[in-house]
């Protein structure tokens, strides 16, 4: 049993939808009382975070939405909002190694492991961006002083905690433009001029368009899952083609 702290784009459709399985049986064990795995650390840990629980799951299924999935059961627990667990099984940034020889040799996912702390930045730039313009500026200029195969666990400690924090609309549409400046070159299907769009309607082109372009920066962000989760009108539903239950 596990809930990982991580981004869910580093996952593959194995551990990605092997986490959401996981995800519901800890909130069946919380909210009905059952006692198997009830003392599992990993329960123990989300006892108390229903909101943290929720939003976690709505990463997920942002994550499955982008490789076609369906999530048709919602999480609806409220407690302590706002607020995520304080502690690890492991700290986020050892869970990039466990997962990556967990999936040696299998399937990648959306999202390769980092090497250095520059590709694991590149990675987190705009999910950052979203939130703290001035954390943004000032982690681009120490992690390009950062030399190759420098250690990057408090980066990636740091990082994992920033994109945990709720971005402001304003920090929404900044990441946004940004974002759309990777695939506003592509064909516009929608017929509708973009400054008319909604913060939703705008993240959801630029995924179709990243994902149908293969567009080779946005495709590893972790801004072009997780921003669909903070979307108050967000919705995960995409083609019915797969369907995870």
């Amino acid at each position: 049993m596990r809930i990982w702290d991580i981004n869910p784009g580093y996952l593959n459709r194995q551990s990605l939808l092997g986490e959401h399985r996981e995800l519901h049986g800890i909130v069946s064990i919380l909210v009905n009382g059952k006692k198997g795995y009830s003392r599992h650390p990993e329960t123990l840990r989300w006892l108390g975070y229903g909101w943290a629980l929720q939003q976690r799951h709505r990463l997920l299924a942002a994550e499955m939405a982008l490789r076609g999935y369906t999530d048709r059961t919602p999480v609806l627990l409220q407690s302590r909002p706002g607020i995520w667990p304080d502690s690890f099984i492991d700290e986020p940034g050892r869970q990039f190694a466990i997962l990556a020889e967990k999936h040696r040799e299998r399937e990648p996912g959306r999202i390769p492991f980092p090497k250095d702390a520059q590709q694991l930045w590149s990675q987190h730039k705009y999910s950052v961006l979203a939130r703290d313009v001035p954390l943004y500026k000032n982690l681009g200029r120490k992690v390009s002083l950062m030399k190759p195969h420098q250690d990057f666990s408090d980066l990636a400690n740091l990082l994992s905690g920033t994109i945990r924090q709720q971005p402001t609309a304003g920090g929404l549409q900044n990441a946004l433009q940004h974002m759309w400046g990777y695939v506003s070159d592509y064909p516009n299907v929608s017929g509708n001029r973009v400054g008319s769009w909604s913060l939703q309607k705008l993240l959801t082109e630029i995924q179709q368009r990243t994902m149908a372009n293969r567009e080779p920066y946005l495709t590893t962000s972790t801004a072009l899952g997780e921003l669909a989760a903070w979307l108050p009108e967000a919705s995960t539903t995409f083609p019915d083609h797969l369907v995870e239950s």
